[in-house]
């Protein structure tokens, strides 16, 4: 993975985005506070040096990382097992946090940055909670070698051809109820319909290799030669390319769906003004161009300028976030204990 920008760049900005500032600047190791910010453990010394380092300088404080899934952390909010701040969650499981009662309300005064990100991210769960720092595009990625036919629908999958090539993410992943979406979308509903969706993916079973859990179990297989074509999120382009460079991606043409990563603070904690901060932070265009550049996390904020290099494998400009398809977390979460039902009774048989 990139390196190519360091902290020196950002540590010399005057973290304009940052919102307000300390004031007075650091005054010593014994006045420090400490935010604690759960989140995934990827790309653990690009966020230190260019994320965490910067904004410690700045407001006099450590910032304390707890690292885990999504389920995982989320989990331990629930249990009040951890004194979390500021926690990193997909769409998915944020909505259940939501749920819950476990956010607190941002403070949209202090997320001026907020005005610079696209709409689709600035309150994907409602206004209350925090935004989207980061929107991925969950597509179909293929092995141009391996496959005879052109991949560019979703209905594609349903091809014949593919049976014993093709791999498909299990019910209870991030994106199974995207792909229960897609499926019902081939199956001709105009709006989501579970009993569609649930007969059209069962069609799919006999020429599925496996179900995958996790994307390295989908990346693995490719590197294999087990299976050439699959779901999967762009952001991972780059693994699969690595292992099989005849790999593309593909946004089907009747829509690839965005996955959201949100950004919330737990009702729990003592630091929700610095939490604020942080959370503005995060959306400030010298972050979300750092991490553009660095291919670790596509940009929301609008002020970003890639050039077709930098974004290449990035979910990148405003017509490609727009055509994006979105589910409503509120409804995928009031179901899913069905779906999974259904899905392991009807379909992964």
């Amino acid at each position: 993975m990139k390196k190519g920008l360091i902290a020196g760049v950002l540590a010399a900005s005057v973290l304009a985005g940052c919102g307000t500032s300390s004031g007075d600047g650091a005054t010593g190791s014994e006045d420090k506070k400490e935010l604690v910010v759960s989140t995934w453990g990827f790309a653990s010394e690009f966020f230190e040096e260019n994320v965490y380092k910067p904004f410690e300088e700045e407001h006099n404080v450590d910032i304390v990382v707890e690292i885990g899934n999504n389920a995982d952390r989320l989990n331990k909010v629930r249990q009040g097992s951890t004194p979390v701040d500021v926690i990193f969650l997909s769409d998915y499981y944020a909505n259940q946090g939501i749920a819950d009662g476990l956010f607190a309300e941002v403070d949209r005064e202090k997320l001026t940055n907020v005005e610079s990100i696209y709409d689709v991210a600035q309150a994907p769960l409602g206004e209350k909670y925090g935004p989207a720092y980061t929107i991925a595009r969950f597509g179909i990625a293929y092995d141009t070698e391996a496959v005879d036919s052109e991949i560019t629908s979703w209905s594609d999958l349903w091809n014949p051809e593919l049976a014993g090539k093709l791999t498909l993410p299990g019910i209870t992943t991030t994106a199974g109820p995207m792909m229960l979406d897609a499926a019902s979308l081939v199956g001709g509903a105009p709006e989501f319909n579970e009993d569609v969706a649930i007969q059209k993916a069962s069609e799919l079973n006999d020429s599925v290799v496996k179900y995958y859990g996790k994307t390295s179990e989908l990346v693995n297989m490719f590197g294999r030669g087990e299976v050439a074509v699959g779901p999967v999120m762009e952001m991972y382009l780059a693994d699969l390319q690595e292992a099989v460079p005849s790999v593309e991606f593909v946004s089907p043409e009747e829509g690839a769906y965005a996955v959201m990563n949100t950004v919330n603070i737990v009702e729990s904690s003592d630091n929700q003004e610095l939490a604020n901060e942080f959370i503005n932070w995060m959306l400030s265009k010298e972050v979300q161009t750092a991490s553009a550049k660095n291919k670790i996390d596509s940009p929301v904020n609008t002020q970003v300028e890639l050039t077709d290099e930098e974004a290449a494998g990035l979910t990148y400009g405003k017509d490609v976030v727009e055509s994006l398809r979105s589910l409503d977390m509120e409804n995928v979460n009031a179901n899913m204990k069905n779906w999974i039902d259904r899905w392991n009774r009807e379909v992964a048989r």
